[in-house]
Formats: structure tokens, C-alpha cells, sequence
């Protein structure tokens, strides 16, 4: 036999084995790596420590606002002076709201608040930040000016402003006197006393208005206002046709947190006026105040808080939409 022949019966008889033999590549057990391990591992603890972090922010919202707001509602529906046991009575919390004179003076006194506070609250604090927009020296310091009135107290902000409108020796009507001018009462006419709070509260809250206007402004692009001008636009145009549309989003925001806002105006009618002269001031914070601290009828001032938040709550929802679709 030749070492040809030889050499590839060897080869044949060598692999002939292997062919017959069963395929245990398949059947061998697949591990895995050990990174690959690790890995999952590491994972597993970090949403661990993530869901640990959640569940402590979960139960602070539980216990301040989720469970206040599910009390409230149950509160709405029941008699309740937390002396005696809860009695349960349905709509007649409701049916005694409605029954109420002042129930409708509240609303009326809210939503002319609001209207007036749009009018006021929502152009002066956008003026403000125009114009401190066009500064170019002393910014800081007229910023902080603006901002002021913010850091302070809500009531200390309405003690002061009610010394300003005392008919007597108030800031205001001295000033007025000094120059030979008869003032107004201010907060003890009917006329006056809703505008006298708008104003204040306007004052108070300006500053954090004048900021985010100030930051929405500042964000426009520079050369929107140099082609506005190279085609004869004035301040006015250039107001209209620039700032406005550029700065739409955050003043629909703005819109929609004042309005919110002032519709649970309290704190100015509560120090100020108390409500007068001749129910002139009273809001619905107010009324539900008096419902549960005064009559202590707790369960018709939850039933007021919860009119009060369907109503913002449809509001809102209805403002967003509409915005949504017009954008």
C-alpha cells in the first residue's frame, strides 16, 4: 500500500468516530458571565435605592396633601363640629351654601378680584420687566427693588398698606392733603375698598411676576428687534410684533397661575377689611373661613373648599385645552 492510500485510511478511521458520535455541543449548560451578573445586580439595587427615595416622597404627599384633600371630600358630605361623632347628611352641606345670601356676594367678590387683578396684577408686572429689560446700567439694584416686596410677610404687607389707607393719618390721603386734594376713604367705601386690595395685593406679588417676565424676555434673540427696527417698526410694533409672540407661552402660564391664584385671594380681605364695608370684600376663602372658624360648621366649609376646587379644576383644565389647540 502506498503512503498515499495509507495516510487517508488513517484520516477516514480517525474521523469516523467524531461524525457518529452525539452532538453535546447543544446539550452543555450556557452560563453567564460574571460582568453580566454583576451588572444586574447593580441595577436591581440602584431602582432599589431609587423606590426607597420615592416611597419617603410618596408618604409625605399621603399624609399632607392626598389625605387632606380625600378628608375634605368626605368632610363635604358629612356634620361635623369635632365635638360629637361625624354624621353623615349628604348634599345638605351644599343645599345650605346655596341658601346662603352671601354665598353668591363671595363668588361675585372673587371674580371681580380677578378681573381686576388681570387688568392690574397681570400688565403692570409685564411693564416693569419691559422696561427694566431696555435698562443698561443699575439693573441689579432695580431688580431687587421689584423683588422686595416679595420677601416680605403677606400680613405684615397688609398692616402696612392699611396704615397707608387710613382716611386719617394715613400715607395717602397726607400726601393728598399736602397738595390740597380731599382723599378717598379707601377701604371703607364700596367703591374704592375691592380696588384698594387689588392694588395691594398686586404690590406683594409683583416681584415674582417681574422676574420670570424679565428671564422670558431676556431669551429673545436680539436680532428679531434689529430687523423690526430696520423695517420702521416703533416700540409699539416692536412690542406687538416681537415680545408678545415670543414670550406667548409664559404669559399663558402666568395667566393661568394668577387667575388660580386670586381666586383664593384671603389674606388682604381677612386683615384689611374683614369682608367690609357692606359685604363688599367678601371673598370665598373668606366665607368658608367664617363657615368653619365662626359657625364651626366644618362640614359646610370642606362642601364650599370642594365647589371651589371643581371650579378651578374644570377652569384649568378647560384654559389648557383651548391654549393647546390655538398653539
Amino acid at each position: 500500500m502506498s503512503p498515499t492510500a495509507r495516510s487517508t485510511t488513517t484520516r477516514s478511521t480517525t474521523a469516523a468516530p467524531v461524525a457518529a458520535g452525539p452532538d453535546t455541543s447543544a446539550a452543555a449548560p450556557r452560563h453567564v458571565p460574571a460582568r453580566s451578573t454583576g451588572r444586574l445586580r447593580r441595577r436591581v439595587l440602584d431602582n432599589l435605592t431609587a423606590y426607597g427615595f420615592l416611597c419617603a416622597a410618596l408618604v409625605v404627599f399621603a399624609l399632607f396633601s392626598w389625605y387632606p384633600v380625600i378628608r375634605g371630600v368626605l368632610l363635604s358630605f358629612q356634620q361635623v363640629n369635632f365635638v360629637t361623632d361625624p354624621v353623615w347628611v349628604g348634599w345638605q352641606n351644599f343645599e345650605t351654601l346655596f341658601a346662603d345670601p352671601l354665598f353668591g356676594v363671595a363668588w361675585r367678590n372673587t371674580l371681580l378680584f380677578t378681573g381686576l387683578a388681570l387688568v392690574i396684577g397681570f400688565a403692570v408686572p409685564f411693564a416693569v420687566a419691559v422696561v427694566l429689560n431696555e435698562l443698561r446700567h443699575v439693573k441689579a439694584y432695580f431688580r431687587m427693588v421689584v423683588y422686595l416686596p416679595v420677601m416680605l410677610p403677606p400680613v405684615v404687607v397688609a398692616i402696612l398698606w392699611k396704615w397707608f389707607y387710613d382716611p386719617g393719618p394715613g400715607l395717602f390721603n397726607s400726601a393728598l392733603r399736602a397738595v390740597g386734594i380731599s382723599g378717598p376713604s379707601w377701604l371703607n367705601d364700596t367703591s374704592t375698598s375691592m380696588l384698594s386690595l387689588v392694588i395691594v395685593a398686586t404690590w406683594a406679588s409683583m416681584g415674582s411676576a417681574t422676574l420670570i417676565y424679565l428671564a422670558a424676555l431676556q431669551t429673545i434673540p436680539g436680532e428679531l428687534y434689529e430687523a423690526a427696527e430696520l423695517d420702521g417698526a416703533n416700540l409699539w410694533q416692536r412690542l406687538r410684533h416681537v415680545t408678545v409672540p415670543q414670550t406667548r407661552f409664559v404669559l399663558l402660564v402666568m395667566m393661568l397661575m394668577q387667575i388660580v391664584a386670586t381666586m383664593q385671594v384671603f389674606t388682604e380681605p381677612y386683615i384689611m377689611t374683614g369682608g367690609g364695608p357692606e359685604d363688599s370684600t367678601v371673598t370665598v376663602l373668606l366665607l368658608l373661613y367664617r363657615y368653619a372658624f365662626v359657625y364651626n360648621d366644618f362640614g359646610t366649609a370642606s362642601a364650599m373648599s370642594l365647589l371651589l376646587f371643581v371650579v378651578l379644576g374644570a377652569f384649568s383644565a378647560l384654559y389648557l385645552r383651548l391654549t393647546r389647540t390655538r398653539s
